[in-house]
């Protein structure tokens, strides 16, 4: 009964909406965790727009920090996660690299353990060009490992591109 999926791609690729398809089809009432923090009018006109397009059979917390946390508590059998990059992001700005080290630590062994479905959206960022800024460069790089750390741990990853779901586990 466990299932544990990573959905990774570009912007705008079409990998939440290919993360919702996904809980809907499993047909459980499904816990969507969200990590984005509404830090302008552009962002939360967005994480409202989300939220309509989830509808209620999604039960919405939103946690830009503590994900492990989030996952522990969770009584649903499937748990949605939109998404890691910006999860990252979040951990980034606000905590020193112990405890963001920890975070990720936390989450992966949480998830690893999750009895149930969990389905994680997350980014590729490392198909562009190299940044020039330094903290730039250490998100990037980050952001890949975390995300090969997610994979390894996961039944099924797809890369969407172009809307298009490819399964390359």
């Amino acid at each position: 009964m466990e299932r544990k999926i990573l959905i990774t791609g570009g912007v705008k690729s079409g990998k939440s909406r290919f993360a919702l398809e996904m809980a809907r089809k499993l047909g459980e009432k499904t816990l969507f965790i969200a990590t984005a923090r509404p830090i302008d009018a552009e962002i939360r006109e967005k994480i409202e727009r989300h939220k309509k397009e989830r509808g209620k059979e999604f039960i919405t917390i939103e946690e830009p920090i503590k994900l492990a946390e989030a996952l522990k508590e969770a009584t649903h059998l499937t748990a949605v996660i939109d998404c890691i990059t910006l999860w990252l992001s979040n951990l980034f700005f606000e905590l020193p690299d112990d405890q963001r080290e920890k975070e990720i630590k936390d989450f992966i062994e949480t998830a690893r353990e999750f009895k149930g479905y969990i389905i994680t959206v997350s980014n590729e960022v490392g198909w562009g060009i190299i940044p020039e800024n330094r903290l730039s460069r250490l998100y990037q790089e980050e952001l890949g490992m975390v995300n090969q750390k997610i994979a390894s741990i996961c039944n099924e990853v797809y890369l969407l591109v172009s809307g298009i779901p490819l399964r390359l586990k």
